[in-house]
């Protein structure tokens, strides 16, 4: 199976976003697992005029409200079908583009740079960061912002499924990876908004 294969099939058991969120929003960033979480999007600083790299867009529902604060928005997917999914629902906003590539082609390949790069439960969960980090690091702008989230790991592994492999590293091994790349790191564990339920590791990093 090829890892568009691989994707497509991963991709398929994705659920469309509801319409609106508990506030009424159309448009909203969500970086958790669990709805009406977590901080917005603050976490990336000042978005009006910036460039703006989605790595893992899905369906293109978090770049949309980024594109809606004037952002200049560019999402990069692995499974066509979530290309589609996301350029027949967002395509009419302005400045706003979806490709479908693997994130490390493209960041090898693209001449552009970006002044955020961010990652919500997506490709840098799933790619090798020896091989991720070095790219996104080249591709920031000076000042520039690198920020993701996946589910916390209590030690450094990677695991596979039937499918995808995922980078489950815990948050001081990720601050000393993102170091090492030129990028100044801190983390934080998002606490569940339910009992006993587990959190989300968010890493946020800014080329140096």
């Amino acid at each position: 199976m090829s890892a568009t294969e691989a994707w497509e099939r991963y991709a398929s058991n994705a659920r469309p976003r509801r319409r609106v969120n508990a506030a009424g929003a159309s448009t909203w960033l969500n970086w958790t697992q669990y709805p009406d979480h977590g901080p917005n999007e603050s976490v990336l600083g000042e978005l009006a005029g910036r460039r703006v790299l989605e790595l893992g867009s899905g369906s293109g529902s978090n770049l949309a409200h980024l594109g809606t604060l004037g952002a200049i928005c560019t999402g990069v997917d692995l499974a066509p079908s979530r290309t589609r999914t996301a350029t027949t629902e967002w395509g009419h906003l302005l400045g706003l583009e979806f490709v479908t590539a693997d994130a490390v082609v493209f960041l090898t390949d693209t001449a552009e740079s970006f002044d955020v790069v961010y990652s919500i439960f997506g490709a840098v969960w799933f790619t090798d960061p020896v091989i991720l980090l070095p790219l996104v690091r080249k591709r920031m702008r000076p000042g520039g912002v690198f920020v993701f989230s996946h589910l916390p790991a209590m030690e450094v592994c990677v695991t596979s499924s039937r499918t995808v492999n995922k980078w489950n590293y815990p948050a001081q091994q990720w601050e000393q990876m993102l170091t090492a790349t030129g990028f100044a790191a801190s983390t934080t564990i998002i606490p569940s908004p339910v009992g006993n339920k587990v959190g989300t590791l968010l890493v946020r990093a800014s080329a140096v």
